[in-house]
């Protein structure tokens, strides 16, 4: 019968991932002689002390913020950086900063009950950590058990449904979708290896919770070395203060949200569309670029920026689509950021024929 059918898909979904999560262990343990084979359960790091759900980071676990954050299906994020003992960070002005190997990097998934009420009863759904190692860093995807106790190595992924209550007081559902481990090379790949996207000298040059920057608070506690003058510091824009210039807002959250594939490194570089802010060439922008490969995800729009008509740009095309086929970002995603697409609307708006 029915029941009967679904008892059986289920056993055999947990075995099928009991043989993958076998076969990672082994190949840490027999491929790659360097790697440290994974803990099976978040606790066994000792990242945090007291009650787990509580975030609260032990010794030599520090946490960040970043400028221009990653969007993901409206998940709150809690970010934490573990430095190994008698170690430091080398300063870097492009790309990710110089992380000694031993470094993990943390980062935590959870919704709010209400959204109005941000820190009162957040569920954790996820923790995917990148762990530096001798041969390169390691993405592992953590999903945290409903009672919020502790979270359990899940190389295949997962599927939580989660619900909260919107700023206009309805309820928003979604079966939030936890990457695997291949998902996670995906977005953290650069030239054929796995690398951190978000901690960038341009990414952490803000005040922290204390008014304190936060690049000069680690350089003060010794954890980052070779630190410039403030002055000579790279600064993404928070693209959420409506106060900042429209494009410098509308080019960080392209930064943030898109550049770590569209680079000429990244997996969307045979794209011809880089939309880090460092680049100048508005065609490499999408500035009346036409597609490499027209068809589906190109809505049969013809460029991917049509100044001053955001409904004609295939950008704004693919940034409002849900369609798998046609969505950007292709992963970490099931809804549409309305207000990302509403602020590159404007932007695009805004251009004129000559830019």
């Amino acid at each position: 019968n029915a029941a009967q059918q679904n008892s059986s898909c289920l056993m055999t979904k947990k075995y099928l991932a009991g043989l993958l999560l076998l076969f990672c262990l082994l190949a840490f343990r027999n491929h790659t002689p360097d790697a440290v084979p994974p803990k099976i359960k978040l606790s066994e790091y000792g990242f945090f002390e007291g009650p787990m759900a509580n975030l609260k980071p032990t010794d030599r676990v520090f946490p960040y913020e970043l400028n221009a954050p990653l969007f993901t299906d409206y998940a709150h994020k809690s970010r934490f950086i573990r430095l190994p003992e008698n170690t430091t960070i080398g300063y870097q002005s492009n790309g990710p900063l110089a992380f000694p190997i031993g470094t993990v990097l943390i980062k935590n998934f959870y919704y709010p009950a209400d959204s109005r009420k941000p820190t009162e009863k957040r569920r954790i759904l996820e923790t995917r950590l990148l762990v530096h190692e001798a041969n390169g860093w390691k993405a592992l995807p953590y999903i945290w058990n409903v009672d919020q106790t502790d979270a359990v190595l899940e190389v295949a992924g997962g599927r939580l449904d989660i619900s909260w209550t919107q700023p206009d007081g309805t309820t928003q559902n979604l079966n939030y979708v936890v990457p695997n481990m291949n998902q996670c090379k995906g977005c953290h790949e650069s030239e054929l290896r796995i690398t951190p996207i978000g901690p960038s000298a341009k990414q952490l040059n803000l005040s922290g919770p204390d008014g304190q920057n936060q690049l000069a608070g680690w350089a003060s506690a010794g954890w980052l070395r070779e630190l410039p003058s403030p002055t000579d510091l790279p600064k993404l824009a928070d693209y959420r203060n409506t106060n900042l210039p429209l494009a410098d807002r509308a080019r960080a959250y392209l930064d943030g949200n898109c550049a770590h594939c569209h680079n000429p490194k990244g997996p969307g570089s045979t794209s011809g569309l880089f939309l880090d802010t460092s680049e100048t060439d508005p065609a490499k922008l999408g500035v009346f670029k036409a597609p490499i490969a027209a068809g589906k995800g190109a809505g049969n729009l013809q460029f991917s920026i049509l100044p001053g008509k955001p409904e004609s740009s295939i950008l704004v095309y693919r940034m409002q689509s849900l369609d798998p086929g046609v969505m950007m970002p292709e992963l970490g995603r099931k809804m549409v950021d309305q207000e990302g697409v509403a602020l590159i609307r404007n932007w695009i708006r805004g251009m004129k024929a000559s830019e």
